[in-house]
């Protein structure tokens, strides 16, 4: 993906990811993200029917969409990775800084739930 591709996607607050069921059928989900040296980084809780889908099949598509995952640009392809913790950190931080006290909402409702946050990383094409 090109660096203009990734700029156009800086300036939306959401992306929506298609992750595929082992029958080959998309499952469309607007997300949070930050974007950073070239990658694109979401969390989510690890037993979440997106991961156990991307550990099926890492492929991906996104686009920049709107809260209720309303497509609002072009789809682009990318291969999911399971971020390490050095980049995990580093998302967190972003993350954070991006969405501001909606993200200490969440992580309060999510640990109420017991949920295992992780962070995932997409590699555009």
């Amino acid at each position: 993906m090109s660096e203009d591709k990734l700029s156009q996607l800086s300036e939306v607050k959401y992306i929506n990811i298609e992750t595929y069921r082992k029958n080959g059928l998309g499952v469309r989900t607007p997300i949070w993200f930050i974007i950073h040296q070239g990658l694109i980084y979401f969390r989510s809780d690890e037993k979440s029917g997106k991961v156990k889908r991307l550990r099926n099949n890492p492929h991906v598509k996104i686009a920049p969409c709107d809260i209720r995952g309303n497509v609002k640009g072009e789809w682009f392809d990318g291969k999911i990775y399971f971020a390490n913790s050095a980049e995990t950190s580093i998302a967190y931080s972003m993350i954070n800084k991006k969405y501001g006290m909606k993200t200490t909402l969440i992580r309060i409702f999510n640990k109420f739930r017991g949920t295992k946050p992780l962070v995932i990383a997409i590699v555009p094409n």
